[in-house]
């Protein structure tokens, strides 16, 4: 009997202790939600990684583009785009492999031929990267005169090793956007 009335008398004091949950309100759901992300993110992570490398924001852009690998699979435009983040945050061989991939994927794809002639410039493989800049070139029937102006770059370094000048260290990057546009992105 002892035991019934102390338990009572806890009860009894823990009641004053006790929180009301807040009101959810007319046709509120009480459960959590399910966990759906796809059905929550409206925006292609492409497009996103593509904002976000016009912005600097390299890593960023990285995981926004392995989302888009998630969700549509290793296409040409994830890889392109997976082998240009990659680039700019100097994992020079990781991007390779991305840029070969979506080349094997798609050989008409010019972002990735251009990107790849990039990496090429950067390991000092000058002559593999002419080769590579002149298929986007062709490829791109000479309309991009940034992809021009890398194929100059790689001939003059072909013929002078020590070829270098102060307007001709920068670097270019293609990332394609959609619907055949494509969007030149300056290396910082």
């Amino acid at each position: 009997m002892r035991l019934w009335v102390g338990a009572i008398a806890v009860g009894l004091s823990l009641a004053g202790c006790e929180e009301k949950a807040p009101s959810l309100g007319e046709g509120a759901n009480p459960f959590p939600p399910t966990g759906d992300v796809a059905r929550l993110q409206g925006v292609d992570g492409l497009s996103v990684g593509h904002q976000l490398m016009a912005a600097g924001q390299f890593e960023l852009a990285l995981k926004a583009y392995l989302r888009a690998a998630g969700e549509q699979g290793t296409t040409v435009d994830v890889l392109s785009a997976l082998g240009s983040a990659n680039l700019r945050l100097g994992r020079l061989g990781q991007a390779e492999k991305q840029l070969r991939r979506a080349i094997k994927i798609d050989q008409t794809f010019v972002p990735a031929w251009n990107n790849l002639g990039v990496v090429l410039m950067e390991t000092g493989r000058a002559g593999e990267a002419s080769r590579v800049f002149k298929t986007a070139f062709a490829l791109d029937s000479g309309k991009s005169d940034e992809i021009r102006e890398n194929l100059r770059r790689a001939l003059a370094k072909i013929e002078n090793p020590a070829y270098s000048s102060e307007k001709d260290d920068r670097a270019f990057d293609l990332v394609r956007r959609g619907n055949g546009r494509y969007l030149i992105l300056q290396a910082p």
